[in-house]
């Protein structure tokens, strides 16, 4: 067994092994699963104590940290800036402007603020801008070590609501869709920013990469604007794709991969859900539909499996209510309309939830529905960022500020 793959396996046990830190896009296994902590079950009337709260430029982008520090990206003018945070108070230790033009044509009027989640490779933190530069970044000083642009010549890769895909790291490589022709999906050094294999003429459709182990090998899965895929991650040769078109392509959600190498992909416009069982004998990689349908829809947030069930908002514009879904089927379990469409973390057997609104939830998922503990209005504004959990502190953001909340016991 080599010491990647070794490494692989240690990322899809982190349920049961403590991992420090929330490094990429979904945390340390891109499951949007926290290492179990003892959480409080009841909050004060004012919600958990706040540890800090402070303002913070406009963007969607995630937080990322390695246990002691934050870093994020929002927008200033003309200008993103990649910030790191201490954990502790707030304060900023860096903070680094650079240009990243981009011309918005998304109906929703998202602006330029950066919406991809920066990513902690070694020492370097690299950012993805909404206009598709990508960056890589001294993580202790911040000083800016390569600049590369993910989309010359491909003006028809360009998302008019704005490059969203955060990179994931295999070796030496970052490895990103873009989309167009050839450039489906790219994979760079992460020394240099230069371009090492390009591949496939899939349309990008928002989403992210997800590296998982299939059968001992490591495997790239990317869910592009018409379909999902496995690619080698060494060469980009592709593996295996299944048709997974939706309105505009707008595929956005992080795909799922867990136990009985299920995986759960879904989107709204007219996507749906499916779920895929995947494979390998050798180099060969086989594809088993175990169901699809158009209940299930999810639209810009994220799912959380938990045991034989996901879990997520459901629903396209309009409402879109709470839901617990059947891996293995496909059926709706039940539906919570006491929580908006929101964005979750899972973390032992609760679900920390954030909605839109800023309210944000402590909940046990049961057989009938969610078991409400706690909740707290942490917000004003529109609130669409996953949250960061690190042990029993929760770090979230809107489109203004960025708050620090204890939830521990």
């Amino acid at each position: 067994m080599t010491a990647h793959i070794a490494a692989l396996i240690a990322l899809a046990a982190s349920a049961a092994t403590p991992v420090t830190g929330w490094p990429q896009w979904g945390g340390p296994s891109r499951n949007f699963i926290a290492p179990d902590a003892p959480l409080a079950e009841s909050w004060p009337a004012a919600g958990p104590r706040t540890l800090w709260r402070r303002p913070l430029g406009d963007g969607f982008s995630a937080i990322v940290s390695d246990a002691t520090t934050l870093y994020t990206l929002y927008r200033d003018g003309d200008n993103d800036v990649v910030v790191a945070l201490d954990a502790a108070d707030g304060h900023t230790l860096w903070e680094t402007r650079y240009t990243a033009k981009f011309n918005e044509t998304c109906t929703e009027r998202l602006g330029q603020a950066p919406r991809a989640a920066p990513l902690i490779a070694g020492d370097r933190l690299i950012t993805v801008s909404a206009g598709a530069s990508m960056n890589s970044f001294d993580r202790s000083t911040g000083k800016l070590q390569w600049t590369t642009d993910l989309l010359p010549g491909s003006s028809e890769a360009q998302k008019p609501c704005g490059y969203a895909s955060s990179p994931v790291v295999y070796r030496n490589s970052l490895i990103s869709p873009v989309g167009g022709r050839g450039r489906g999906v790219v994979a760079l050094d992460i020394e240099t920013g230069k371009e090492k294999w390009a591949t496939q003429d899939f349309m990008n459709g928002y989403s992210s990469p997800l590296l998982i182990d299939l059968d001992g090998r490591p495997e790239l899965v990317v869910f592009t604007a018409g379909e999902v895929s496995g690619l080698d991650p060494e060469s980009g040769r592709l593996d295996w794709t299944q048709p997974h078109p939706a309105d505009y392509g707008v595929n956005v959600a992080l795909p799922i991969f867990g136990e009985g190498n299920l995986l759960f992909v879904s989107s709204a416009y007219n996507g749906g859900s499916r779920v895929l069982k995947l494979a390998r004998a050798g180099d060969a990689v086989t594809v088993q539909e175990i169901w699809a349908n158009k209940r299930v829809r999810i639209h810009f947030g994220n799912a959380v499996r938990l045991g034989d069930r996901v879990y997520a908002s459901n629903g396209d514009f309009g409402s879109a209510p709470f839901a617990a879904v059947d891996i293995g089927t496909g059926d709706m379990v039940w539906r919570e309309r006491a929580v908006a469409r929101a964005t979750l973390i899972g973390v032992g057997r609760h679900l920390v939830i954030l909605d839109e609104d800023g309210k944000l939830t402590l909940a046990t998922p049961g057989e009938s529905g969610l078991t409400v503990h706690a909740q707290a209005q942490i917000f004003s504004g529109r609130s669409w960022t996953v949250p960061t959990l690190l042990g029993t502190r929760l770090y979230a953001r809107d489109r203004k500020e960025i708050v620090a909340l204890e939830l521990g016991r």
